[in-house]
């Protein structure tokens, strides 16, 4: 899931009155339509969204193409109001979507496989840490981005997937979702479960869970993070993926990360989107100089088609920020922590 980022509009001048419309319409909206009205932190991602819009579809920024994208807005909030996902369709993709400022996933009809959105390719990076898993836990399934990829380019992998919405779960046809087998399960159940009870050890296991309201508290508590740690194989990754939009949030749910992990937790930002993308190893993080790394990274550019290049580069900045404020400096051309840092 990412928050979509809809920008003003940079260069446009707005007529007169452009705000005083849009808050009559967004008050109009509110009257007629409470239960589909944003909360009022997302007001002025409201209007964001109407400047993007009137750009993107060349329209005039008058008082009628305002009112009809305030009505497109109202019309698919009074589609989700009952929480139900819904599917959108455009030209080229298909998005899964609970609100408006929100994709869960989005999905390119000609190749169901890619992973279009910035912060799946993040969260991939985990192959860096781990890059032979044999069994993967997925908690959330969306549209399936991150289960289609992992199915198709990780051949020998088992993959289990926990999905708390059976709404969602009828939807794996529209997304291409392979159907159930000996190497892949897809499980109507709440992840924090689903970790608690699990029957095999996860080599990596991906955590994309959220509800309309974002994190669902019982996958982001430290019971759960512990039971994460639990649940992984010896050398297994956990890599999950977190909303930017609160800083403070997030750094309290890494630090809930840490108390299970230790130092073997690296935060690093999503390409393409306010989201964060942590990693946490079982084990420490790997000893891996700064050749080794990069040839990890040539060699899973070769089987797997995402580009890691960018997530080695954030993995080892982090890494630096993370000894020069503990005082204790890498080794030069190290990636990885030593002992004393691990510890």
């Amino acid at each position: 899931m990412i928050i979509m980022r809809y920008q003003p509009m940079p260069s446009s001048r707005p007529p007169p009155f452009f705000e005083l419309h849009v808050s009559r319409g967004l008050a109009r909206a509110a009257q007629l339509y409470p239960h589909a009205m944003p909360a009022p932190r997302w007001r002025v991602r409201m209007r964001y969204y109407i400047e993007s819009m009137l750009l993107a579809e060349n329209l005039l920024p008058d008082n009628t193409s305002i009112a009809m994208l305030l009505e497109r807005y109202i019309q698919f909030s009074r589609s989700i109001a009952s929480g139900k996902p819904v599917v959108i369709k455009k030209n080229c993709t298909q998005s899964l979507m609970f609100d408006a400022f929100s994709v869960q996933s989005e999905m390119h009809v000609d190749n169901p496989d890619e992973l279009i959105l910035g912060y799946t390719q993040s969260m991939m990076g985990a192959l860096l840490l781990q890059p032979d898993p044999r069994h993967i836990g997925m908690i959330g399934l969306g549209g399936g981005s991150l289960l289609k990829f992992c199915h198709r380019h990780l051949p020998e992998a088992a993959i289990s997937v926990a999905e708390i919405d059976p709404e969602v779960i009828a939807l794996r046809d529209q997304f291409h979702i392979p159907d159930g087998s000996e190497r892949l399960a897809v499980h109507c159940i709440d992840g924090a479960e689903f970790v608690r009870h699990a029957d095999r050890l996860f080599d990596l296991l991906m955590v994309d869970g959220f509800d309309r309201g974002g994190q669902p508290a019982q996958l982001c508590s430290r019971a759960f993070y512990a039971d994460c740690h639990r649940s992984l194989a010896p050398g297994g990754v956990m890599v999950v993926n977190l909303l930017g939009d609160n800083m403070e949030e997030t750094q309290e749910y890494i630090a809930r990360m840490r108390a299970s992990f230790g130092a073997a937790v690296l935060a690093v930002d999503a390409v393409d989107s306010q989201n964060r993308i942590v990693f946490a190893c079982k084990d420490g993080l790997p000893a891996l100089d700064d050749t080794a790394l990069w040839r990890r990274v040539d060699s899973l550019d070769m089987l797997h088609p995402v580009a890691l290049g960018a997530v080695a580069r954030a993995l080892q900045f982090t890494l630096k920020m993370v000894a020069g404020s503990r005082g204790l400096p890498l080794q030069p051309g190290r990636f990885g922590l030593d002992e004393e840092l691990a510890g």
